[in-house]
């Protein structure tokens, strides 16, 4: 395979899967791990992708935010396998919030049927989910709805989330890193977010390992923020050690 090949390879492989690492794509193109660091270096330096900690993510990933039919596709059993972790972290009974989103939608869908429990979401395909399921209370948030995500936000969302408190916030992000902390690219979703992390006595962060060392436009909250972060196994464990280094827990499922 020509430079040239390869390098188209991984741009098509970064946009697809939004994230490349480096010992991966050595494996996987039979090249050594300095192969593949050059070419992610002259990829950044086209202006095609940003280097990370240990891999690269495609440059558009910065403001650019795929619907939620493109995002359920994704890495769905890695999702299966992060939901099925996070039952763990289910208070046995009480209140919880789910926020929008794919991965925390893959939660609601294996909520057990054995707990009473109070579910708060700003995620219309959430509240269908449980909305008949009748161990469940489901209350939505009210609000703007975001087409591209199915999302609940601004000012009535704000609202409800001021007058609530529950035991666990489960929560999607777009980016987690331990410089940045919690990023995504819409300010009406990182301020949901924002609100929802303190309307909770703990917060867990739900994401499968795409996300890790990305970062977006909107930061809404901080690694010291978060008791737990759940995420796939296919997560470096470099990577997560980053992570660990600020006193986040992190699951690796």
């Amino acid at each position: 395979m020509y430079p040239e090949e390869r390098q188209a390879h991984i741009v098509e492989l970064a946009r697809s899967q939004g994230r490349v690492e480096v010992a991966r794509l050595a494996e996987e193109l039979n090249v050594t791990p300095e192969t593949v660091r050059r070419d992610l270096t002259s990829l950044e330096r086209q202006g095609l992708l940003r280097r990370v900690h240990g891999g690269a993510i495609p440059l558009e990933r910065l403001g650019f935010e795929p619907g939620v039919s493109t995002r359920a596709e994704v890495l769905v059993a890695e999702k299966e396998r992060i939901a099925k972790a996070a039952l763990a972290l289910l208070p046995n009974e009480g209140s919880i919030l789910l926020d929008a989103g794919t991965t925390t939608a893959r939660l609601a869908a294996a909520l057990p049927d054995d707990r009473e429990l109070t579910v708060v979401t700003n995620g219309l395909d959430i509240a269908m989910t449980l909305a008949t399921r009748p161990n469940l209370t489901v209350l939505t948030l009210g609000g703007r709805v975001r087409g591209r995500t199915l999302a609940t936000v601004d000012v009535w969302a704000l609202d409800a989330l001021q007058a609530t408190f529950v035991d666990v916030a489960f929560l999607g992000t777009n980016g987690i890193s331990a410089e940045r902390g919690l990023t995504t690219p819409d300010p009406t979703e990182a301020a949901v977010k924002r609100a929802m992390i303190g309307a909770a006595r703990r917060a867990v962060v739900l994401a499968d390992r795409t996300k890790v060392g990305a970062d977006h436009l909107i930061r809404f909250g901080d690694l010291d923020q978060i008791d737990a972060f759940v995420t796939d196994s296919g997560l470096d464990l470099e990577l997560a050690g980053d992570l660990e280094a600020t006193g986040l827990r992190v699951v690796r499922a």
